[in-house]
């Protein structure tokens, strides 16, 4: 599975971004997908993840409320909806696939290339 992150760029505090992760596989479906991000030198942490018919979903509490991922599997694509964005939400943000377990993981074999989102105050 390729995937690629797209969306990412400059924004100030209280704006809005969205984030597309689109995947090369005809079996997209069979897919867990999530977020993770990753600040200058620092780990890269989870961010949010979507289940396999999108049914299922879940949070980082420092974004809960504000991010809201879904996915169209119609379009093989993943979405990241981010509204209040804060300075500390500046990051690297890098989607992720697997088909085993629910949810990806740092672990997960499939990673996008990332894309940077700047907040700034």
């Amino acid at each position: 599975v390729q995937l690629q992150a797209s969306g990412g760029g400059l924004v100030q505090a209280g704006d809005s971004l969205r984030l597309s992760c689109a995947a090369s596989t005809r079996t997209f479906g069979s897919y867990g997908i999530a977020w993770f991000r990753q600040a200058p030198g620092k780990e890269r942490d989870f961010v949010a993840a979507i289940n396999r018919n999108g049914g299922m979903t879940t949070y980082a509490d420092s974004v809960k409320g504000r991010f809201t991922i879904s996915r169209d599997n119609a379009k093989n694509t993943v979405y990241l909806q981010m509204n209040s964005l804060k300075p500390v939400d500046t990051a690297i943000y890098y989607c992720a696939a697997d088909d085993k377990g629910l949810y990806p993981t740092v672990n997960s074999d499939y990673w996008g290339q990332g894309t940077q989102v700047t907040v700034s105050s």
